[in-house]
């Protein structure tokens, strides 16, 4: 996945407030998709310090949490011992450069990872892949915005765009929604989140 060694970098202070502040607005809006969650199992999917898996643990009967970031995975690890959590695991993949098969799952969270992605549509070829039937991919990203020039990230998504690169490769039944407007969240520019749900 793009960008782990800045991840690295930052492992011991990504949990800043305003991150925090976040993933509680996105942890509530994702929770109105999940559908009988305590008899399913899920991926954190570029999970960071799992600040989004570790909010939703206790809303399914496991969870995988996969970065390519090793100390941010060392983070997690540390959180599962210090609360004795029993449903949950880490995984180091990079899905960019290969694929498993092994870790199949009824819903996989995507939240603010898309944009680090270089290749999408492998990647989210391999989602699908990976989720068993009827699984939901779940993904929380920036809208496309123009005023974001960068090298390292996209500027956001076109939704209509990303709907029609899901649909091509299979995805079903796909919805989504703007749900934020914050100041500054985006590269220093004003910016807006998406949720996106789709089925397989």
């Amino acid at each position: 996945m793009g960008n782990t060694d800045i991840f690295d970098a930052i492992a011991d202070k990504y949990e800043s407030c305003e991150r925090i502040e976040i993933t509680e607005i996105i942890s509530k809006v994702i929770r109105e998709y999940i559908v009988d969650g305590k008899a399913k199992n899920a991926i954190d999917f570029g999970c960071g310090t799992g600040l989004i898996g570790m909010s939703l643990i206790n809303d399914f009967q496991s969870m995988i949490f996969l970065d390519t970031s090793q100390n941010m995975l060392e983070k997690i690890k540390q959180k599962i011992a210090d609360f004795n959590i029993r449903n949950a695991d880490t995984l180091c993949f990079d899905f960019e450069t290969a694929f498993r098969a092994d870790i199949p799952a009824d819903y996989i969270f995507v939240v603010q990872v898309l944009l680090h992605i270089e290749n999408v549509e492998l990647v989210l070829s391999r989602l699908y892949e990976l989720l068993n039937p009827e699984g939901h991919l779940l993904i929380v990203d920036f809208n496309k915005n123009e005023e974001v020039i960068s090298d390292k990230v996209h500027n956001g998504f076109d939704l209509e765009m990303l709907i029609e690169l899901m649909t091509k490769i299979g995805f079903k039944e796909i919805e989504s929604k703007t749900f934020y407007s914050g100041e500054k969240i985006f590269m220093n520019q004003d910016a807006s989140l998406f949720i996106l749900d789709s089925k397989k």
